[in-house]
């Protein structure tokens, strides 16, 4: 199996499952918070701390790609995973389910590291970008299944029939991925040594900047997951409608990938489709901002989801285009980057409780960011 080509519908799902995994934690928060009688906004802590732990996992599983395999990696992540949702199925204290988010977060991150690893060493170039453009529409998909999932479970049975479902979820693709995914780490490695490449990754600007607008749209796509669940409960709304709003969500993913794949095929340059993309979600912000009080603050929100669509497969496409000869560790410096800045900007969105401030925020500091890239034809 060694080389072979991967299964594309096995790396989608793949790919998919972090934001599933989160998109369908979301709707449990509130009863999370009233299980262990927590407040909203240390409910909201699980979140940042999952990033957290994603990220370490991150550089945990993308370094194990280019030492060990791509396939070891990933079968030891998806079951590191597994053991952390079945501990948090049977915690009993909050500190413990705490920990059981970690943990199960420091496996999910295979989901994202070595699946984009396995893709950047079967495509590159322009086949690259469109294989992005077409992962970033089946994404799309991946709040609708979470939010509606979510919230039945949750609204039948409670946050721990959301957690079993999570855990046979895990075990599926575990062995699916025994079964097909094969091995695809170059036969020639690269000699340059850990510390070396870290060097040399640390200090390119450009990645920072690449991995800072990657940060800033998942705060701008997670702080909905995380604050939202709480503005539909002050408007008087269960989870269950919480659920459905992933249809919205799920709608204008799919309406931004739609999009973007069709700017890309067209061969229009990965910089000019980020700035469309950051438009869509200032405009969506300011929307959010007047809107915040009432459920139409849903209608805004679809233009900063779309941004979503448009920014996230542009940039991950060519941020490591420099870096092929070490692509697990430098996607591992890469969502390392990304994932404790996620964490972070989590952490103080759940902080404020302000949905349409922490948008603001975010589309202000991508406007920044992305304006001190360099202008070529990539990005």
């Amino acid at each position: 199996m060694k080389n072979a080509k991967p299964s594309l519908s096995l790396l989608v799902s793949l790919l998919m499952f972090p934001q599933i995994i989160e998109t369908i934690y979301s709707p449990a928060l509130t009863d999370i918070t009233r299980h262990f009688s927590v407040s909203a906004a240390d409910g909201g802590q699980t979140l940042s701390i999952y990033f957290i732990a994603f990220a370490l996992g991150v550089v945990f599983w993308g370094r194990l790609c280019d030492v060990l395999s791509r396939r070891a990696a990933m079968l030891g992540g998806l079951l590191c995973y597994a053991a952390g949702v079945f501990l948090a199925v049977y915690a009993e204290d909050f500190a413990l389910f705490m920990v059981a988010r970690a943990l199960a977060a420091f496996g999910a991150s295979v989901g994202s590291i070595v699946t984009q690893t396995v893709l950047r060493d079967s495509f590159t170039g322009s086949a690259l970008g469109k294989v992005y453009a077409h992962m970033g529409i089946a994404i799309a998909i991946s709040p609708v299944i979470g939010f509606l999932a979510g919230g039945l479970l949750t609204a039948w049975s409670g946050y721990q029939a959301v957690l079993w479902l999570l855990c046979m979820l895990a075990l599926a693709l575990l062995c699916w991925s025994g079964i097909s995914l094969p091995e695809t780490r170059p036969a020639t490695r690269h000699r340059e040594s850990l510390w070396q490449s870290l060097a040399k990754l640390a200090t390119d600007g450009q990645l920072w900047g690449h991995a800072a607008l990657v940060a800033l749209f998942n705060i701008i796509l997670f702080s909905y997951y995380s604050l939202a669940p709480f503005l539909f409960q002050q408007l008087g709304l269960s989870t269950q409608v919480f659920g459905y709003s992933g249809l919205l969500l799920g709608g204008a993913a799919f309406i931004g990938g739609l999009i973007n794949k069709r700017i890309v095929a067209k061969g229009t340059a990965h910089r000019k489709v980020v700035w469309l993309g950051i438009l869509s979600s200032a405009m969506g912000a300011v929307g959010v901002i007047a809107l915040q009080g009432t459920l139409a603050f849903l209608i805004p929100v679809v233009l900063v989801v779309a941004g979503f669509g448009l920014v996230i497969p542009n940039v991950l496409s060519v941020a490591l285009k420099n870096y092929q000869p070490i692509v697990g560790t430098a996607g591992a410096w890469l969502g390392l980057q990304y994932y404790l800045m996620i964490g972070v900007g989590l952490w103080l969105a759940s902080i404020s409780q302000n949905y349409g401030l922490t948008l603001i925020v975010c589309v202000v500091l991508a406007i920044l960011v992305q304006s001190r890239l360099k202008t070529d034809d990539n990005i």
